[in-house]
């Protein structure tokens, strides 16, 4: 299994500077230490390839970003007629070559399912990426048999979000092949730090899904007050300490 254990952007904050090299660009020394990244910038405005290409400059080999639609194709156009500006966006992405894990559809709250609009929209983005796709759906039609059903034809997966906003959103979704956890902070969403117990039972998932899925990514977006590195790195300890103990 391919695990992806980082943060909502790659800030290094004054708490946690000394367990970091100290040279370098905020990237060269997050990917000292971890091994994914989201973008979430992308999300409200536009990067150019050649910024893109700098962030993977920066990185070593093994690290991945994931990168999160503009919302003007999410949330402006509401998926529909969506096909020049996938063009626009994957053409900035290619940027990252090697570097690009993953690419993250979040959608808004009032985007219910349409199969119509949603199966035109992932045959767009298909056409054009072949890549690893997740989507994060926050309307309760988004989880029910039939959009589970489309997002398996197109290998999209279902993310899996805390804090859950719907009962069929306690387990992932869609594809199988890919696992994709947001980690928001519970109970005050994008603040709350998640406690060690916790962390520690998630690691312990984490190493017992090595045979159920061939790839997972752990995001913590509760990057609000500083929680979210802390969490990160404590997880990727857990893990590690995890895999040593089993294999």
């Amino acid at each position: 299994m391919e695990l992806h254990i980082g943060t909502a952007g790659w800030q290094v904050t004054a708490a946690q500077r000394d367990a970091f090299p100290t040279e370098g660009t905020h990237l060269h020394r997050y990917a000292a230490r971890l091994g994914a990244a989201e973008i979430n910038s992308s999300f409200y405005r536009p990067h150019a390839t050649a910024t893109y290409a700098r962030w993977r400059a920066q990185t070593p080999p093994g690290f991945r970003f994931a990168v999160k639609l503009p919302r003007a194709i999410t949330h402006q156009a509401r998926l529909r007629e969506a096909g020049e500006a996938l063009h626009t966006f994957l053409d900035q992405v290619a940027g990252l070559s090697d570097r690009l894990g993953c690419l993250l559809v979040q959608l808004p709250p009032s985007l219910r399912f349409d199969a119509v609009v949603a199966d035109g929209f992932l045959r767009a983005l298909r056409r054009r990426h072949a890549g690893d796709v997740v989507l994060e759906p926050r309307h309760a039609s988004w989880f029910d048999e039939q959009a589970d059903a489309l997002l398996v034809q197109h290998h999209v997966a279902r993310v899996l979000a805390d804090p859950q906003l719907h009962p069929r959103g306690a387990a992932p979704g869609g594809w199988p092949g890919l696992v994709y956890l947001r980690l928001h902070g519970t109970p005050r969403v994008y603040t709350s730090a998640y406690e060690p117990g916790w962390l520690h039972r998630l690691a312990e998932r984490i190493v017992q899904a090595r045979r159920e899925t061939a790839a997972l990514w752990c995001i913590f977006d509760n990057t609000a007050e500083g929680h979210a590195l802390r969490d990160a790195m404590a997880l990727q300890q857990a893990v590690d300490a995890r895999q040593e103990m089993t294999s």
